[in-house]
Parts: structure tokens; C-alpha cells; sequence
């Protein structure tokens, strides 16, 4: 049997080869599969840089300038902006220098125009579209109101062809015929076919007809002035689309007796449906108090109860060629004479056909200067729808007597015709007082809008 204290020294010399074996028994455990998985290879020891802000990769894009887009919400002015006129356009080709007004004029609903506002287009002009949109503003168009008188023989060379234009556009127009029917017929067929409102006139103009049978009483010589004229008026014409004027220029001093004749002939025309036009007033007459008698405020109520048969005539002359406001409004103009009183009484005012109209008895001023003075005067009956238009005097064989104003006048169809293609007129319909400073012409004469 051995002793412990014997032993220690051996014990001591086996301790760190027991440690030795140890370390390499754990070093041979740690070298296995799952320990080799557990540690990183260099790659993955190196320390990932974080890169600097210049380093930062951002895309560079290459842009396509584009027309900046106008924002789809927009701000309401706290204040409303003045209403001005809008139109409907149509693109034309227009020559260097030449103005192109707008054909369609439309302004903010309820206007009110103390005077009628010319519009001017290219044409054709679509009148129909015009008077919708004035219509639908509570307004109305005219269209110029200034024709032409014809007679027999003289100059009347392009005037047929210049109504078909005017009323192949839809303008209606006026035309007044003294003894020759064959003007008037062609036009009639014209508004018969087409249905626009053309206003035709017819007189027999020799001397048996003209001045009535003053030595009897009104109404028995209003009876056999009408037999005489209905007997000659031509067959081919149509009462109901030409009107019929049974006397010319009468005599001033005798409106009772002229109010009587006139309203026996009235009642008659509407018996037979005739359309009549009374008097054929000289320019200058009558007097505004002659409007006033019972005789003659009796004629004027039957004639506003019938406006589409009858009519009065008047005739408007400047008697000076180079002034057609000369004396405005007591020559031309005096038609507002009669309005004034029939708006004193109560009375509607009348139909007026204006079956003589012009400058002289035997001159007519050269084109240019006649449409400046043509413009104004269509402006100013544009004013009055109960005003159907005016005849041009004239275009009728001149003889001794008219000189060589046939020849003059007829240099007036083609500008006329054109004028009428391209304008209109914007007017409020229904009647406002007169006001003859508001349509008085400048001179010289020219459309104040």
C-alpha cells in the first residue's frame, strides 16, 4: 500500500499535460461543421464603408419642355366686370387694311338701346342666327329699309338681279312701282317662293288718279277713287303682298275731308283684303296739328287696328343734294311728327310706307356720298319697325321734266345691294318716346353708335 504524501509530486507533473489535453479536446470540438458555419469568412469580417453624401447615386433625367399648364380652378373677381358685346365668329379671309366687323352681335340679357346699333359682316351674313340671338336678348334686327322707286322706260339695269341676291340672303327689302307692274310682279313671285317679308308698292300714276274728287263729299269720292283704282290695278299682282296707293300728294289745307276719304278707303281695302296705303303725303306735310283732327284721329285708330293693310304714305326729300339732314326733322324725319301725336292719343302708331325718298326731284349725289347719307337714314328708320322702308327716287324715264336722275340713280343698285348684304341693325322693339336729337344726322352725315 502506497502513501498520499508520496504521490503529490506526480499529481503536480500530470496537471498541465491534463489542461493540454483539454484545450485540444475543445479545439477539435470547435473545428466541427456547426462551429465552421458560425464564423464569418474575411470577406464578410471586412467592415462595410458607409458612403459619404457625395457618394449618394441620384438619377439624372433629361426633360422635354412642355407649355406650362394653366391651373383648372380659377378665382371669381370679388367685383363683376363691365358687360361688353360678344360675338359668334366665323374665320374669313380678309384683304390687307380691310376692317371685318363681327355679323353676330350678343350683349348681356334685358339691354336697352335708346338708339339701333349697326352691325356690319363679311357676307353672306346668316341674318337668321342674327336675329335668333338678338331675340333671345330681347332685341330684334332690321335690315336696311332704303329701295328704290321704278317707272316706266328709264335705268333700272341690274335691279333684278340685285332683289334675287337680297332675297336668296333672306333680306327683306322695299320697292315701289308707278304704272309699270312687271318690277313689282317679279319680286312678289320672289317673296311668294321664298316667304320673305318684301314690301311692295304699286300706284297708277297718271294724272285722273292722283288728286281725288275734292267737290264731294269724302266718303262718296273715297268710293270712286277705289273703283277707279281697283279696276286698273294689274291682274297679275297680288293684293294681299303689294300694297296699293290710290292718290299722290294731296292737298294740304283739307285733312277732315282727307281723314274721312282715307278711313272710307281703309274699310273698304279690309273688306276685300286689299292692302292700302293712304295719302301719299308731299314732303313737308301735313301739319302735326292736321294729324289732330276727328276726322283724322279716327283714320289712324282704324289703321292701327289693322297694321297689315293699312298703311300711311309719305314722302321724305332733302331737297338739297348735298344735305340729306337738311331742315331733320321737318323734311326728312317728319314721320315722327305723326308718331308724337298718335302717342298723345293713345293710338298705336301706324304702318308708314315712305313711297318717295331722296335728295332732289332731278339729281341724286354720286354713290360714295349717297351711302354716307343712305347709311345714316337706314339707322334712323331702323329705329321704327312701323316704318317698312323707303323708295329711292328714281329710277323712272326722266324726259324734261327729271332730267337725266334715272341714269344717276341707277349707279346706286349695286352699293345699296351690298350695303344690304352686309348690315343689320340691332333695335328694341316695342315704342319708346321720340327723341329726334338722338337720331339726328352729323354733319357730315354719318352713323353716331
Amino acid at each position: 500500500m502506497i502513501r498520499p504524501d508520496s504521490r503529490r509530486p506526480r499529481l503536480l507533473l500530470l496537471l498541465p499535460a491534463l489542461l493540454l489535453l483539454g484545450a485540444l479536446a475543445a479545439l477539435f470540438a470547435a473545428s466541427g461543421p456547426a462551429a465552421r458555419a458560425q464564423v464569418p469568412s474575411a470577406a464578410e469580417e471586412t467592415p462595410t464603408a458607409s458612403p459619404t453624401p457625395a457618394e449618394t447615386i441620384t438619377a439624372t433625367l433629361t426633360t422635354t419642355p412642355t407649355t406650362t399648364l394653366t391651373p383648372t380652378v380659377t378665382e371669381t373677381p370679388a367685383v363683376t366686370p363691365t358687360p361688353t358685346l360678344t360675338a359668334t365668329i366665323t374665320a374669313t379671309a380678309v384683304a390687307p387694311g380691310e376692317l371685318l366687323y363681327l355679323p353676330v352681335v350678343i350683349g348681356p340679357p334685358g339691354r336697352d338701346l335708346a338708339v339701333p346699333e349697326r352691325v356690319v359682316g363679311q357676307p353672306p351674313v346668316d341674318f337668321a342666327s342674327a336675329r335668333a340671338a338678338a331675340q333671345a336678348q330681347g332685341l330684334d334686327i332690321a335690315f336696311n329699309k332704303i329701295g328704290f322707286h321704278v317707272g316706266i322706260g328709264g335705268n333700272r339695269q341690274g335691279l333684278d338681279e340685285a332683289l334675287a341676291e337680297l332675297d336668296a340672303a333672306g333680306v327683306e327689302f322695299f320697292l315701289k312701282t308707278a304704272n309699270d307692274a312687271e318690277p313689282v310682279y317679279k319680286a312678289q313671285l320672289l317673296a311668294q317662293a321664298s316667304g320673305v317679308d318684301h314690301t311692295l308698292v304699286y300706284r297708277d300714276a297718271r294724272s285722273q288718279f292722283d288728286i281725288p274728287r275734292y267737290d264731294l263729299p269724302a266718303a262718296q269720292a273715297a268710293l270712286l277713287s277705289w273703283n277707279l283704282n281697283r279696276g286698273v290695278f294689274p291682274p297679275e299682282l297680288d293684293p294681299e303682298f303689294v300694297w296699293m296707293e290710290t292718290i299722290n300728294e294731296p292737298d294740304g289745307s283739307k285733312a277732315a275731308w282727307l281723314g274721312e276719304f282715307a278711313l272710307a278707303q281703309a274699310q273698304l281695302a279690309v273688306d276685300e283684303g286689299v292692302r292700302y296705303a293712304a295719302f301719299g303725303w308731299a314732303n313737308g306735310q301735313p301739319e302735326p296739328f292736321d294729324w289732330e283732327t276727328p276726322e283724322m284721329l279716327a283714320f289712324l285708330a282704324f289703321a292701327a287696328d289693322h297694321p297689315d293693310q293699312i298703311a300711311v304714305a309719305l314722302h321724305e326729300y332733302s331737297f338739297r343734294t348735298e344735305e340729306i339732314g337738311f331742315l331733320y326733322p321737318y323734311y326728312l324725319g317728319r314721320f315722327q311728327a305723326l308718331f308724337e301725336v298718335c302717342d298723345e292719343h293713345g293710338i298705336a302708331r301706324p304702318t308708314v310706307l315712305i313711297t318717295e325718298w331722296g335728295w332732289e326731284y332731278n339729281n341724286v349725289p354720286k354713290p360714295d356720298a349717297a351711302m354716307e347719307d343712305i347709311k345714316w337714314a337706314s339707322w334712323l328708320y331702323a329705329a321704327y319697325p312701323e316704318v317698312k322702308g323707303a323708295a329711292i327716287w328714281y329710277l323712272g324715264a326722266g324726259g324734261g321734266e327729271f332730267g337725266s336722275i334715272a341714269d344717276k340713280a341707277q349707279k346706286l343698285i349695286e352699293p345699296v345691294k351690298e350695303f344690304s348684304l352686309s348690315t343689320y341693325y340691332l333695335y328694341q322693339p316695342g315704342s319708346r318716346p321720340i327723341d329726334t336729337d338722338a337720331l339726328r344726322p352729323v354733319p357730315p352725315t354719318a352713323v353716331r353708335r
